[in-house]
């Protein structure tokens, strides 16, 4: 554990309490070590999209019905 820790109350569904004390048991990682890492996964992945949006931010935007309309044109449908 790092030496500048929050401790933090959360609440789980008894399902995946067990389930994180059985992973605990066999990876021989703290159930603390399991959800931080847990956590910091789902942010790098935030992180990631909105990284993605933002690349894209500059392209057009086309509507729904536009989109079809040329899908015609060029007939694809």
């Amino acid at each position: 554990m790092s030496v500048l820790t929050q401790r933090a109350t959360i609440y789980m569904e008894p399902i995946l309490h067990k389930a994180l004390r059985l992973k605990s048991v066999e990876t021989s990682r703290s159930m603390s070590d399991l959800v931080n890492d847990a956590v910091r996964d789902e942010l790098a992945e935030d992180a990631d999209d909105l990284a993605f949006f933002d690349a894209r931010k500059r392209e057009p935007v086309i509507g729904f019905e536009d989109f079809v309309k040329d899908l015609k044109v060029n007939g694809i449908i």
